[in-house]
């Protein structure tokens, strides 16, 4: 059977062998970009519809394949809509592949309608399960709530908020029992400076908290408040809206389980209650918090009346006074450190800065403490850790003459660094939000920066001073590399397109279009004659500098985002890093792999080559950086001292330092042995 993708179709099934559906007419498309076969639709909602598919390319594994094609009018509702499907693209690709959540297969165009693939998930949804099974019990709601804070505990830690937790947005998966969490349209990005601005006003009415729904703002806690939601739905079949009294402002769901001949626990009622609060402040700020009570409300019998005191202590009920509650461990606007890769993090806005950029001098610069590492024993070949970003660290670049160390990070700033001792030397101030990368041209004067604000910054390495902003992405640009002769600029954005630039004048050389997929990472040949790109398409291409033409792309590259692409310096071989955690040596002039490396555990976030062309450091979301013999494959050490994600590396031309940045908010640089 072959499926019509024509979203308007009413009878889209057709047999096997026709080229035109029976229904509507429309070519049909036996493999959707040459590997899914697409079975039957399975849903459908305001943005298109959602197909169960065969992925050739994976042993006939199933997928779920959304298309989009929103049934919206005007210019910026299709924009906002086209924004949203994106964005659950880039959420899911930055959540990496925790087992409770669908892993994104790919992304991507096709006859001008987007498609997302990601992992099928066989199961029910917990609203197929109420209908099925009828009300939750309290052993149940225990259930359900220790299968899904740890869940969220992860999304938060990667500075994403769900936002919509619904009854339907949680399945429990047939094969192993555990509670899944889908649909990320709507979620997103912590930031200090934004979770305090209005945002766009989107949830399911009754789950989204009132901050949500008055004005777009979202915390971790709006998620727990709507995963509190969820559960008295699910004990009381009754929508939350019904079970809230706006003029004693209170809940009544005890009540209504009351009425129904059923009855919860003393701890367990204090925990949804307190998930529940009108007031983010008085809410538990994190899903850490919620399940150390529940860990105490779990010690004791369904249907016990032993109360969580404010000190996290069980006591007898009724103890409290009717104002205590636990302190929160967070305000709103600052969370944990993060832990995952680096995020491509789209919608990240930032406090006021000067759009001219501005440098602010380190006061009487010191080396930084270098203690030992937020977890386990000190790596000793680790000269030094820098510790002033507050947020992750998402690029690091040692100057060619070994003079500065540059890394930039989510908290909107490039910070410059003696390379020698570790002492802060600069602050650049300019872009308006978070750094995704940084190139130093070979005579170390200029200094390029990568922005989520959509520019291209080009710096004085040595004065700070910001000599020009490169205007032409219209979203965030991931990646730039400098050729070695320093005259020309490649960037790659979320816009699908790279653009070559002229370092002399800024000016726009050519536009490489209507790529599949959002670009993640961009190299320039050694000589100055191919540009390669890789993304969220799975993919790597090569293209002529000269003429713009794609020479080839590289079939069957990675079955994840391409992360990271470096070009050895005789210009033989290409060198790829992808989220489906290897490395892959290509044969540049034949398109063919050399060899895979896959030491990695998890994603490989950043590749950097020495000047020989000999040593190969890579970075991964394992912690780790390991460095290998570019020149066999073999594995010469690995580095293990960072307490969360490696998103960058670099190394010196003569390959005896590395600097490598990380989501623990640290650069560390080491001593090749």
């Amino acid at each position: 059977m072959t499926c019509c993708l024509n979203p308007n179709c009413q009878q889209p099934k057709n047999p096997e062998g026709a080229e035109f559906c029976l229904s509507c007419g429309s070519k049909l498309i036996p493999l959707l970009r040459g590997r899914y076969r697409v079975a039957r639709p399975i849903g459908q909602g305001g943005f298109g519809k959602t197909y169960l598919a065969i992925d050739d390319d994976r042993l006939g594994a199933r997928c779920v394949i959304k298309q989009f094609s929103p049934q919206v009018k005007g210019t910026k509702s299709l924009d906002k809509a086209v924004q949203l499907f994106q964005q659950e693209a880039e959420r899911l690709n930055e959540l990496g592949e925790h087992p409770q959540i669908p892993t994104l297969l790919a992304y991507f165009e096709h006859e001008q309608r987007l498609y997302l693939v990601q992992q099928f998930i066989e199961g029910q949804t917990l609203l197929q399960e109420l209908v099925q099974y009828g009300p939750f019990a309290e052993r149940r709601i225990r259930e359900v709530l220790a299968g899904v804070l740890p869940v969220l505990k992860f999304v938060h830690d990667h500075q994403v908020i769900h936002r919509d937790i619904t009854p339907s947005n949680v399945i429990r998966r047939f094969s192993d029992n555990k509670l899944v969490l889908i649909d990320f349209g709507v979620a997103k990005l912590l930031s200090t400076s934004t979770t305090g601005q209005p945002g766009t006003k989107i949830g399911t009415e009754g789950y989204a908290a009132m901050e949500q729904i008055r004005s777009g703002k979202a915390y971790p806690a709006s998620d727990l408040y709507s995963l509190a939601a969820t559960c008295i739905y699910l004990m009381t079949q009754t929508k939350p809206d019904d079970l809230y009294d706006p003029l004693e402002g209170r809940w009544l769901w005890q009540e209504r389980l009351t009425q129904q001949g059923s009855s919860i626990s003393t701890a367990i009622a204090y925990i949804l209650d307190k998930m529940l609060k009108d007031l983010v402040s008085e809410r538990y700020q994190s899903a850490d918090a919620v399940m150390r009570d529940l860990r105490l409300a779990l010690s004791q019998p369904v249907g016990s009346t032993t109360a969580i005191g404010a000190t996290g202590t069980l006591n007898p009920p009724f103890s409290m006074p009717r104002t205590a509650r636990p302190p929160a461990t967070n305000p709103p606007g600052s969370h944990p450190n993060p832990s995952g890769a680096r995020p491509v993090s789209g919608n990240v806005a930032a406090g006021a800065a000067n759009p001219s950029g501005s440098i602010q001098m380190a006061p009487h610069a010191s080396k930084p403490p270098s203690g030992p590492p937020m977890s386990g024993p000190r790596d000793r070949r680790c000269i030094y850790v820098l510790r002033g970003h507050s947020r992750w660290v998402t690029s690091v670049v040692i100057s060619p003459d070994k003079r500065f160390l540059v890394s930039g990070g989510l908290d909107d700033a490039i910070k410059v660094w003696d390379f020698a001792s570790g002492e802060l030397r600069l602050v650049l101030k300019g872009h308006t939000k978070p750094i995704n990368d940084l190139a130093i041209s070979p005579d170390c004067q200029l200094l390029a920066s990568a922005s989520d604000d959509h520019t291209v910054r080009l710096w004085n390495l040595t004065t700070g001073k910001q000599i020009q902003t490169l205007l032409g992405h219209s979203r965030d640009v991931n990646a730039v590399a400098i050729h070695g002769g320093g005259q020309l600029l490649a960037s790659g954005s979320e816009d699908r397109t790279v653009r070559l630039w002229r370092l002399g004048n800024g000016e726009a050389v050519r536009i490489f279009s209507n790529l599949a997929g959002m670009i993640r990472t961009v190299a320039i040949s050694p000589d100055g004659q191919m540009l390669a790109s890789g993304g969220l398409d799975n993919q790597v291409k090569l293209w002529s500098l000269r003429t713009g033409e794609l020479i080839r792309a590289f079939v069957k590259s990675h079955y994840n985002s391409v992360n990271a692409i470096a070009i050895t310096p005789n210009n033989n071989t290409l060198i790829s890093a992808s989220k489906d955690k290897t490395i892959k040596f290509w044969n540049l002039q034949k398109g063919e792999v050399i060899r895979t490396l896959s030491s990695h555990t998890d994603s490989v976030n950043s590749l950097a080559l020495s000047a020989n062309g000999k040593l190969l450091v890579s970075g991964s979301s394992d912690k780790t950086i390991k460095l290998w013999n570019a020149e066999t494959g073999e594995l010469k050490t690995t580095f293990a001292d960072h307490s969360n994600a490696v998103n960058a590396v670099s190394i010196t031309p003569e390959g005896d330092r590395i600097a490598s940045g990380s989501a623990d908010n640290t650069v560390r640089v080491w001593q090749v042995e």
